[in-house]
């Protein structure tokens, strides 16, 4: 399930690190929770609207964003929430809440970003970041939603297959800083096939790692 959400316009200046910032208020909307981990079953995107005003965004006219959940409760459980406390940061204030309808994918493959996905494995004690350029990215992040299916207790789908759209002419590698820790992710469409509630779940949970501190997030 799929909420959007409309904001007031900052009052303070934004800079391109607000991601902490944006998990943290889903958290307090959330309330006291156990959804933390590799494998979480939601994802949300980065906040669209900006305008870049030297180093920090000016969102002029507000911010809009939006947030899925696989369990419908964690969604209604926000919905609470933010009714409570709107506030998001730098002045910025919830005032629309847009519930979405699970949408109808058997027809739909092509997948576009609400922010980067990131495709993250330990090897050998070492932490490797697999870009759109890797071979065996799309394995991997079939990987990661299978393992979610699993933890959902979703059975698997042997038609799935993941990959990166490279016929993208805007794709781009994309460092981002999380918590001063870079990370090497990919904003580029994807294409997604497999049974429609397949494709419905990854619309929700989000592809590859750390969705659930906004990475991943497709529509």
């Amino acid at each position: 399930m799929r909420i959007y959400l409309k904001t007031t316009p900052n009052k303070e200046s934004v800079y391109f690190n607000y991601q902490p910032l944006l998990t943290g208020v889903l958290h307090k909307w959330l309330g006291e929770n156990d959804i933390h981990g590799e494998l979480a079953l939601h994802s949300f995107s980065w906040l669209q609207g900006s305008k870049k005003i030297n180093d920090t965004l000016e969102f002029k006219h507000g911010a809009t964003f939006f947030i899925s959940f696989y369990d419908v409760t964690n969604i209604r459980q926000i919905i609470k929430n933010i009714r409570v406390e709107p506030e998001l940061f730098h002045g910025m204030v919830v005032k629309d809440i847009i519930i979405g309808d699970n949408p109808d994918l058997s027809d739909k493959d092509n997948f576009m970003l609400g922010s980067p996905v990131f495709v993250r494995r330990g090897i050998e004690g070492k932490d490797i970041h697999y870009s759109y350029e890797d071979v065996n990215v799309g394995r991997l992040m079939e990987e990661t939603l299978r393992n979610k299916m699993r933890k959902a207790g979703i059975p698997d789908d042997a038609t799935l297959q993941i990959e990166f759209d490279l016929q993208y002419v805007g794709k781009k590698i994309k460092m981002v800083n999380y918590r001063n820790i870079r990370n090497k992710t990919n904003w580029c469409p994807l294409i997604i096939k497999g049974k429609p509630e397949t494709k419905l779940f990854a619309w929700n949970v989000g592809i590859g790692n750390s969705t659930g501190i906004g990475f991943g997030s497709i529509f």
